[in-house]
């Protein structure tokens, strides 16, 4: 299991916008599976919503494109580079992420052809699937 501080290593992403505690799984150029621990505590829940705190699925989609940067980054020949995101397609949300959900992501790199690929991603509360989508990125 990867720590905050080894994720970091991997991948650029600092606080406040690394949103990924965990990674528990890690095949270099394959996949990744992390984990997000939702609490009330997050700087974006004093405004989506006050009465009904919510994680944005843009951050829920971010955070999965995090895991899939940690599987394509921790190829040797792409150390020390950036993950850019090149396109979201078929992102689909099926139910609410709150703060005390402990979101586990999961993302596979389906094709990589030289600085381009697309990951496959799936996040999940208690096995019951959050969100969906295709994620298209280019390291640069």
């Amino acid at each position: 299991m990867l720590t905050t501080k080894e994720i970091m290593d991997i991948i650029p992403h600092r606080h406040p916008f690394l949103l990924v505690d965990t990674i528990e799984e890690l095949e270099p150029g394959v996949r990744a599976v992390g984990y997000k621990c939702v609490t009330y505590d997050e700087p974006y829940f004093t405004g989506h919503f006050p009465q009904e705190p919510v994680m944005p699925g843009v951050l829920q989609v971010e955070a999965c494109a995090q895991v899939g940067a940690a599987a394509i980054l921790s190829v040797p020949e792409n150390k020390g580079k950036t993950a850019y995101f090149g396109a979201i397609n078929n992102a689909r949300f099926k139910r609410k992420v709150v703060p005390g959900d402990k979101l586990r992501m999961e993302c596979e790199i389906i094709k990589q052809k030289g600085p381009l690929g697309i990951g496959k991603a799936t996040a999940t509360v208690d096995g019951e699937v959050a969100l969906t989508a295709e994620l298209t990125f280019m390291i640069g």
